[in-house]
């Protein structure tokens, strides 16, 4: 698909409708009306000066989704990765992968294995107590810290409710493909939630959930299989998933204060394909593999305090502890008698993080000018046992990482409003490294609200993100890998530019019109790769500051609600630019902008005389193009452009609520399309060879119910 065209019609659809200029303003509900966090306190989407993407509590429901990789994968500039081999989604944005976006519950970070916020495992976080998630694209260094270099997700949870008593409990089950049984096939997920307001001040809830996947059998026989023919197991792994939380907050007329509790416990389970025969002679041998289950458990302290002080100063202060413990365990499974034996459980992977977080602002009862200032303090220590496989010594030897991070941030924040339609934002974080050189982040943003509803933002910042724990620490040396982290690393650095032109347009007749048009750059300088360091007589990779990235965005979202209608279509035009050197042989890949095309739309329709809502989501992805190292047939190493396949997804649903919304029945198919595998090929121009592969998307067309029941009284 020409570029051009694509440019093209991207702004013609925008200016189309931009061009509108009927209005009435006596329009009672407008697609805008949406209550974001802010940096300095709640506001309307009209008054934030940096562009946010809301998800809503109805937008979840309509997905029916069953974690959060489901919701975010219908979104503009938004991949999701997958992989049946250990259950993980996380989330790329830009082709910058998930440890570049950053995803906070409530503005705390959560843990993950390699960082704070960073590559969360998606299926990992709860969708109960959801009350909207809120996402920012650009550079948020300033805010958020380390590695919010190509946005942040925050996700806000429920601390309120209209009813003395809500009591809501879920049942869903859904196929895997064509895969279902109502035990050991598909997934089925329970959740109980209960909410109380104790009293005027006093609000506390209690939930638990239960996601069970069976895993994905597609070609294999699963773990009672004994033939030693590479069929036992599943494509995808079985994965049990328990959440359970509690919230109690206090509030009065100057301050608010709560408490929040989260546990996550996850069994995954890895059936070997490998059978090993036993011999029990004089009776008949017997056969068993050597099985394994990786077990994670997650805890998750939170403590906020918000209000005013001394009659006009804002405060929010936050403070937080999370643990997070990933254990192995090791067994024989008996095919005959169905039975583990030699059970051996140990620790790999831990994580505590003890964190805080404050802003105070409204320091001048000045409606000009607001000045907030800011502090995040991190306390992280990390441990990874020698079980994880690639930490090593220099005689290879296996060894224990335990490693403690800190850093201790002050940040400000100024807004000036020098109009009533026009703001502008500086801000500015110094970074107190324990582990790197200390490191800034700055950033300047600017509204202006013209008439007719136009609303125009531009924003720069400089952010960074610090190496993980692989890159810093990576040891693995067999006869076929020389991998090695690099101590001496240092933080990548990068600027983001974006600008947007929002109208909103209100028709007499209740049509409702949302159009945004939007342009990004960004850079990351001294980004991190494994790099062939040594060809001869072995090939040693290591990691290091090398690489250079760049990405221009072009996209376009617009929405339309009348009646009971409600549309979107957004399209967004994504060109990246990488330099990958290999340090050994002064090869550098070329770096010319390869481009990608997204389209996403959706179509929800009321029916009001049934109280019945229609939903459709579809998402197309263009074809995705990046150079990669590679050799020839005699070893020669270069580069290669590698092609991954379009494709489209779509998700549908039907939601019938009954007796006054107290108990609702969803239907609905998720991947209709039917999509699995993405042929990807390799091709170049200099002697490199050609050859294809196929990269892992979903395990195909599922279907789903869902049954809701809410009994709310006072």
């Amino acid at each position: 698909m020409n570029k051009s065209f694509i440019i093209l019609g991207l702004t013609l659809i925008s200016i189309s409708v931009f061009g509108q200029v009927k209005e009435n303003d006596t329009t009672a509900t407008s697609l805008s009306e949406v209550v974001v966090t802010g940096q300095f306190e709640p506001q309307s989407l009209k008054k934030a000066v940096y562009n946010v993407r809301v998800i809503t509590k109805e937008d979840i429901k309509k997905l029916a989704a069953n974690n959060l990789g489901d919701v975010l994968n219908q979104y503009l500039n938004i991949s999701i990765k997958t992989s049946g081999s250990d259950g993980r989604s996380t989330v790329s944005m830009f082709g910058l992968d998930a440890q570049y976006f950053k995803i906070l519950v409530d503005n705390i970070p959560l843990v993950s294995d390699t960082g704070l916020g960073n590559n969360i495992d998606l299926t990992q976080v709860n969708l109960d107590d959801i009350e909207q998630i809120e996402i920012i694209e650009g550079s948020m260094g300033v805010t958020h810290g380390a590695n919010a270099v190509s946005g942040i997700l925050n996700i806000i949870t429920k601390k309120r409710s209209e009813n003395k008593w809500e009591i809501t409990t879920t049942l869903q089950e859904e196929t895997v493909s064509d895969e279902f049984a109502l035990f050991n096939k598909g997934r089925h997920i329970q959740s109980l939630k209960l909410s109380n307001s104790i009293s005027k001040e006093i609000f506390a809830t209690i939930g638990v959930n239960r996601n069970d996947f069976a895993g994905f059998f597609d070609n294999r026989k699963g773990k009672d299989y004994f033939e030693n023919d590479g069929l036992r197991g599943y494509s995808w792994l079985p994965k049990e998933q328990l959440t359970a939380n509690a919230f109690i907050g206090y509030s009065k007329p100057n301050y608010k204060v709560f408490y929040k509790f989260d546990y996550f416990g996850e069994n995954v389970d890895f059936y070997n394909p490998i059978v090993v025969p036993q011999d029990n002679y004089p009776f008949p041998n017997t056969n068993f593999s050597q099985d394994r289950r990786y077990i994670s458990n997650r805890f998750y302290h939170h403590l906020n305090s918000y209000g005013t002080v001394f009659s006009t100063i804002k405060y929010n202060v936050s403070f937080s502890h999370q643990k997070q413990l990933r254990d192995i365990e090791k067994f024989n499974y008996g095919l005959e008698n169905k039975k583990e034996t030699l059970n051996k459980r140990e620790t790999f992977q831990s994580k505590e993080v003890l964190y805080s977080t404050g802003t105070f602002s409204n320091f001048f009862t000045n409606k000009i000018f607001n000045l907030q200032l800011g502090y995040e303090l991190v306390n992280e220590k990390g441990f990874y046992d020698a079980t994880a496989g690639t930490f090593k010594d220099d005689q290879q030897q296996a060894n224990d990482i335990r490693k403690r991070f800190e850093n201790y941030d002050l940040f400000s924040s100024a807004e000036f409003n020098l109009t009533e339609q026009f703001s502008i934002r500086p801000g500015f974080r110094y970074s107190f490294q324990s582990k790197f050189d200390n490191q800034l982040a700055s950033s300047l943003g600017f509204r202006y609200n013209f008439n007719k509803g136009i609303q125009l933002r531009a924003s720069v910042g400089r952010s960074y993100r610090t190496p993980n724990f692989d890159e810093l620490y990576t040891y693995f040396v067999d006869s076929n890998h020389n991998l090695q982290g690099n101590a001496n690393l240092t933080p990548e650095t990068s600027w983001s530019y974006e600008t947007s032109l929002k109208k909103a347009t209100y028709f007499a007749s209740g049509l409702q019109l949302s159009n945004t048009l939007s342009v990004a750059y960004l850079k990351v300088k001294d980004r991190i790769n494994l790099v062939l360091e040594q060809v001869q007589p072995t090939q040693n990779y290591k990691y290091l500051n090398i690489d250079d990235y760049q990405m221009w965005n072009l996209s376009t979202s617009n929405q339309v609600a009348y009646k009971n209608w409600n549309a979107s279509l957004g399209m967004a035009l994504v060109g990246i630019s990488q330099k990958i050197d290999l340090a050994a042989l002064e090869v550098t890949s070329d770096d010319n902008y390869l481009y990608s095309f997204q389209l996403n739309s959706s179509v929800s329709y009321k029916l009001p005389k049934w109280n019945t809502l229609f939903s459709v989501y579809y998402k197309f992805n263009g074809k995705d193009r990046q150079y990669i190292s590679s050799s020839d047939a005699d070893g020669n190493a270069g580069f290669v452009l590698s092609e991954v396949d379009s494709y489209g997804w779509m998700d549908a649903s039907v939601r019938q609520s009954f007796f006054k919304d107290q108990f609702e029945v969803t239907i609905g198919s998720r991947n209709i399309l039917d999509v699995t595998n993405l042929q990807a090929s390799q091709s170049g121009s200099t002697g490199i060879h050609s050859s294809g592969s196929s990269i892992l998307l979903g395990y195909g067309r599922s279907y789903f119910l869902k049954l809701t029941y809410n009994l709310n009284f006072n």
